[in-house]
C-alpha cells in the first residue's frame, strides 16, 4: 500500500485520538454494555443496542486509525523550502475580491478547511503545488473559477 503523507501535528493528533479511544472510550462502552445486559431481555433493550452500535463505531475507528498511522509518512515542513509542496503554509490573495487567505497543505486525514488545513488532494492545493511566490494560479472550484496570487510561502 502507498504511504500516507502527514505532518507531525497531524500524526500526533491521530495518535492522541487513538489513545483516547483505547484507554477511555472502549472501557466506558464495555461498562455500558455490561450494565445494559443486567437489565434483562436484550431484544427490547434500547440501551444495549445503542451501546453495541457505539462499540461498533469505536472499534471501526480504532482499526481505521491504526491503519492510517501504520502507513503514515511523517513529513517535517521545517526541513523544506522553495516552491509550494506538501507541508507549506501558503498565503494567497483572491485576485477578484482582494481577500487574503492562508492555508497549510496537509494530508487528507488531518485536513480541516475551518482550521486552514488544506487537503493535498484538493483542487486548490493541486493548483498551488510547484508554484512560487508571485505566481498566479487558476482553480476550478465547485463555486466557479478562482484566481489566486501567491503572496508568501512558509515552512513552519
Amino acid at each position: 500500500m502507498d504511504k500516507i503523507p502527514m505532518t507531525r501535528a497531524g500524526h500526533a493528533a491521530l495518535e492522541s485520538e487513538l489513545k483516547t479511544l483505547k484507554s477511555e472510550e472502549r472501557p466506558a462502552i464495555i461498562r455500558a454494555i455490561a450494565e445494559a445486559r443486567e437489565h434483562g431481555d436484550l431484544s427490547e433493550n434500547a440501551e444495549y443496542h445503542s451501546a453495541k452500535e457505539k462499540q461498533s463505531f469505536i472499534e471501526g475507528r480504532i482499526k481505521e486509525l491504526e491503519g492510517v498511522i501504520g502507513l503514515a509518512d511523517v513529513i517535517d515542513p521545517t526541513k523544506l523550502s522553495g516552491a509550494v509542496k506538501f507541508g507549506a503554509t501558503v498565503t494567497v490573495v483572491d485576485e477578484d475580491t482582494d481577500e487574503e487567505k492562508t492555508w497549510q497543505i496537509v494530508g487528507e486525514y488531518e485536513a480541516s478547511i475551518e482550521k486552514g488545513l488544506l487537503n493535498v488532494k484538493s483542487p486548490i492545493a493541486r493548483a498551488l503545488i510547484g508554484k512560487e511566490e508571485g505566481d498566479s494560479v487558476e482553480v476550478r472550484t465547485p463555486g466557479g473559477e478562482k484566481s489566486y496570487e501567491i503572496l508568501k510561502i512558509d515552512y513552519v
